[in-house]
């Protein structure tokens, strides 16, 4: 019932759970006064039995058992009533109050008793509610470890987690929490990182891999090289999404704020106009009571609060209530290439050995000529090689030919790794190029013989056909804006049925067209991961940043997607739709109850005792219809999951 100033913006009272603590801090959800509420929902009841049984009457016409029993119990609310009159707010807690006290007044204290234990125990319930939704806060805070094994010095010391630097090297056994972001420095283990990224399966994690904090190690030793610590890590910035959200005012909490205010307003309106045509006091006092908009005060905020821990169980960090709602009116997301439909970085996607030739050896001595390359695509070579488990051996000779390629001695043999020009200056017959496939290729030959081809390319998204599947299907609009030529951009949106696709686009175009499709009054996600794309996520309706892009486009970004799965997007996409959903049904449905309610209260179908359970039943109906949000994520909504799957 203390839901006019929502949770995002009241001031801690009696009974209410303490706000968010900072990083590394418990967060205490304890209620100094809880044993009191109680007791006053104990007297009220006593008190309203005494007075029912007419126990000790010493005054005519004021039942003093009901006079001290409400002085007590009704404290609460009397006094929130009163700061809401001295700040001139029209809440609920201000007509309940004069409801009480207008029963009181015609001597109906058995009335004012009841509507006082509905009106506590309602408060006990929504204090309940409310702190579920705070102990998501709660458990993400303590979850990350507060101590952190470091190597320093050659000795091992467990230090506070305020003490611990970057560069630092901190040692995780087996079962133990990552208390910080980092890479693996030596080591290999899998790591159950689905608090961070949602990812249901461990992951594997060797040298040179990143891992976060709140990871739990389920093998072996590990020693991480720290990169961030505390309120800066992955899981840090979950933590302030959730504590954001309840400190932040989305624009559909105002307006839930402003039809509760409205609302109360409508109520004494009917119930002066029901007093003047029927001169009845108790019909009067019950559509005061009646009406009330507590469960759409209380209950924005909280779907809000839900909503947000909800994505940041799978991975989304939402910067604001705000942009939770907003999320929940996209009707177009647009989408960089590489980094957000591909995997950003050069792969090898087919190898092409010549009649005759084998693969391996194909590989084989590409990666051994390429090893002492700076090129991107000799990088992927030499990848592809240790993932395949081949041993390249060392080349003796190395020579670079700027837009030709490498010439190497290799066990003995004339290796030339290189583009087809390389191969013709060499006098080296190579077949022409086919057009089956988008990628550079490089071509190898030993010995004055062409051995075959390795395709490298920017391989698309496991999950990316699926999510963009997913999208459509959701009514959503898709396009694709890119950097890349046209021919590779093309090729990404056939495969992923993407079909307004843009080519070659500098950073200025970009955000000239997110620009023009927000003045059409389209509402507009941009999804992408690099500096290019922080101009466009910027001035988009909504940016959305990949986990692995850079700094300032995770900066610029509402919401960042730490675990690169693309269908995260999806899930967050549709936890927003369902978020606003359940904050309209309850609107209208407060609106409907609130309409019938006076209606039979004008017309003396209802007294104050059964106006007093309309107006809670409904509260506690639309706070448990967004406490739905709060309740744990379904295995569809772990890791990436099918186009069809719920929220």
């Amino acid at each position: 019932m203390s839901t006019l100033d929502s949770m995002a913006n009241r001031q801690p009272a009696a009974g209410r759970a303490d706000p968010p603590a900072p990083h590394g801090e418990t967060v205490h959800d304890h209620r100094p006064f809880e044993r009191l509420a109680v007791l006053r929902i104990a007297v009220a009841i006593l008190g309203a039995a005494a007075v029912w049984f007419k126990v000790y009457e010493p005054i005519p016409q004021v039942s003093l058992i009901g006079v001290l029993t409400l002085a007590f119990a009704g404290w609460p609310i009397f006094s929130e009533a009163l700061r809401n009159l001295y700040a001139r707010r029209m809440t609920m807690e201000l007509s309940m109050a004069i409801a009480i006290l207008a029963a009181a007044a015609i001597s109906e204290f058995f009335t004012a008793l009841v509507v006082s234990v509905f009106v506590l125990v309602a408060e006990e319930l929504e204090h309940l509610t409310v702190a579920r939704g705070r102990g998501a806060i709660r458990d993400l805070v303590d979850f990350v470890p507060k101590i952190a094994r470091v190597r320093r010095g050659g000795a091992v010391l467990a230090l506070p987690l305020e003490q611990v630097t970057a560069g630092d090297l901190v040692l995780v056994s087996p079962g133990e929490k990552v208390p910080v972001d980092g890479t693996v420095a030596a080591g290999h283990s899998y790591l159950d990182q689905s608090r961070i990224t949602g990812e249901s399966m461990p992951a594997e994690k060797g040298e040179g891999a990143a891992v976060f904090a709140g990871s739990i190690n389920q093998m072996g030793l590990l020693e991480i090289r720290v990169e961030r610590v505390g309120r800066d890590t992955s899981y840090g910035r979950i933590i302030d999404a959730v504590e954001q959200a309840e400190q932040t005012r989305a624009p559909v909490q105002k307006l839930a704020d402003r039809l509760a205010g409205y609302l109360v307003y409508v109520a004494f309106a009917a119930a002066a106009l029901t007093y003047l045509l029927t001169h009845n006091v108790r019909d009067t006092i019950s559509v005061i009571i009646v009406a009330g908009a507590c469960g759409i005060a209380a209950g924005t905020p909280l779907a809000i609060l839900g909503g947000i821990g909800r994505a940041a169980k799978l991975g989304s960090i939402i910067k604001g209530g705000i942009h939770l709602e907003t999320l929940g009116r996209v009707d177009t997301v647009v989408l960089d290439k590489t980094g957000t439909l591909t995997m950003g970085q050069p792969m090898v996607t087919a190898l092409r050995p010549a009649e005759g030739a084998d693969a391996a050896d194909l590989l084989r001595l590409a990666a051994a000529a390429e090893a002492r390359s700076e090129h991107p695509l000799g990088h992927a070579v030499v990848a592809e090689a240790e993932r395949r488990g081949l041993a390249p051996p060392e080349a003796q000779a190395f020579t670079y030919t700027v837009a030709r390629g490498i010439a190497a001695q290799v066990e003995g043999r004339a290796v030339l790794v290189g583009n087809r020009k390389l191969l013709a200056d060499a006098g080296i017959a190579a077949p022409a190029r086919t057009q089956d496939h988008v990628g550079s290729d490089i071509v190898v030959a030993a010995d004055g013989r062409y051995l075959g081809e390795i395709i490298v390319a920017d391989p698309i998204r496991a999950e990316a056909q699926a999510a963009i599947a997913a999208l459509h299907a959701m009514g959503v609009r898709t396009i694709l804006l890119t950097g890349d030529t046209r021919a590779v951009a093309e090729h990404v949106g056939r495969e992923l049925g993407i079909g307004e696709v843009v080519a070659d686009m500098l950073p200025e175009d970009k955000l000239a067209r997110i620009r023009k499709l927000v003045a059409d009054r389209r509402v507009v996600a941009m999804v992408g991961d690099g500096v290019n794309d922080a101009p466009a996520l910027t001035a988009a309706s909504l940016g959305i940043a990949m986990g692995s892009g850079t700094d300032i486009a995770q900066e610029s970004a509402d919401i960042v997607l730490i675990g690169n799965d693309l269908f995260k997007l999806v899930e967050t996409l549709r936890i927003a739709q369902k978020t606003r959903a359940i904050i309209w049904q309850n609107f209208s449905g407060t609106l409907a109850v609130d309409a019938l309610g006076i209606g039979l209260a004008a017309f003396g179908y209802l007294n104050p005792l059964l106006a007093a359970s309309i107006h809670v039943g409904s509260e506690l109906a639309f706070l448990m219809n967004s406490a739905r949000l709060l309740a744990p994520a379904r295995p569809a909504e772990e890791g990436a999951s099918p186009p069809s799957a719920d929220v």
